[in-house]
């Protein structure tokens, strides 16, 4: 008869090889997700980005807190949008959407505009792309040379405005173009679903309690918040946005006064919080010269609110998504 121990033993042998067929598995189908059947392509790259943990920030913490953050600049294309841009691609491929007859036409606050131009860059693709005007000098400098066209749109209406002009051009020539829409496209969020989610399982070892991402498309958020509950629900998934429609945080949208995206599911966020665009600003500058580490604004945003949750908890595993580096926001003038 086996005795406590043994049978202990035993279940932690069981766990051991459940948890290294998962890991297994999850591997395999990042693989086949993102396989792009070209042999030492940049592609390949995306996706796998580094878990950073925050150390100097957090030491008034409890000290049974810990901070970790995906570091998305680790993508070729700069950003967390490499991710959502190259599965929406394949998918227009898959589906016989999108030949190089046709050109891939998309709203963007900057950066899945760039993660559209480079892929498309590699292959043959022509791009078109609508954004505020106020977007960063670097962004449409680096679209330029990436080759995409670039339509400026009012920047008081943000990246609404600039979906309706995409829309509109859509809809007067639908067969000269492809238009993912990365809004209300399924294979937005899937590609967290099946990528990030995964990685952070992964790199935490499962231990992850709290997970953290702001919403523009809102892709992140759901995908990555929808397959964490599945692999444990009781992880807590939560959303950040700004405090009011008139903000600074480019990327990230008010809800209450946006078009919402059509991919966005509102049953997985289990607390909404929000966060001041000073704040965010501060972050930035507080991150660079106390962590060593150049990030965007949406990323001084998600630490901020990261810092916020953590001086109400007494332990916990907190994991956000720092989505783009600093380097196309050196013109801003908050520095």
């Amino acid at each position: 008869m086996l005795n406590l121990l043994d049978k202990e033993a035993i279940d932690f042998k069981k766990n051991k090889r459940e948890n290294a067929k998962k890991e297994l598995y999850n591997d395999l189908q990042q693989k086949r997700f993102y396989h792009t059947n070209t042999e030492y392509s940049i592609l390949e790259k995306i996706g796998n980005t580094p878990l950073l943990k925050i150390n100097n920030i957090t030491r008034s913490l409890n000290p049974d807190i810990e901070i970790y953050a995906k570091a998305e600049w680790f993508n070729p294309g700069g950003s967390v949008k490499d991710r959502i841009a190259l599965n929406m691609i394949l998918e227009g491929e898959k589906n016989g959407l999108l030949n190089h007859s046709k050109t891939i036409i998309d709203a963007t606050s900057g950066n899945t505009g760039i993660s559209y131009a480079f892929i498309a860059a590699i292959k043959g693709y022509k791009v078109k792309l609508a954004l505020p005007s106020n977007a960063s000098e670097e962004r449409k400098k680096i679209l330029k040379a990436y080759g995409a066209e670039l339509i400026f749109t009012d920047p008081m209406e943000s990246t609404d405005g600039a979906q309706r002009v995409i829309k509109k051009l859509y809809e007067e020539n639908p067969g000269k173009y492809y238009y993912p829409d990365q809004y209300n496209n399924t294979a937005n969020w899937q590609a967290h679903y099946k990528t990030t989610a995964n990685e952070i399982w992964k790199q935490t070892s499962g231990r992850i309690t709290h997970f953290i991402s702001g919403l523009g498309t809102t892709g992140t958020f759901v995908g990555t918040s929808k397959r964490l509950k599945e692999l444990n629900p009781s992880i807590k998934t939560m959303a950040f946005q700004p405090d009011s429609p008139l903000h600074g945080l480019e990327g990230l949208k008010h809800l209450p006064t946006s078009l919402v995206p059509g991919i966005y599911d509102e049953s997985l966020v289990d607390e909404m919080l929000e966060i001041t665009t000073e704040e965010s600003y501060d972050m930035v500058k507080k991150l660079a010269k106390e962590e060593g580490l150049l990030v965007g604004i949406s990323s001084g945003a998600a630490m901020a609110v990261c810092i916020k949750l953590a001086k109400y908890m007494e332990t916990g595993i907190i994991v956000t998504v720092f989505p783009d580096s600093g380097m196309k926001y050196l013109s801003d003038r908050f520095w």
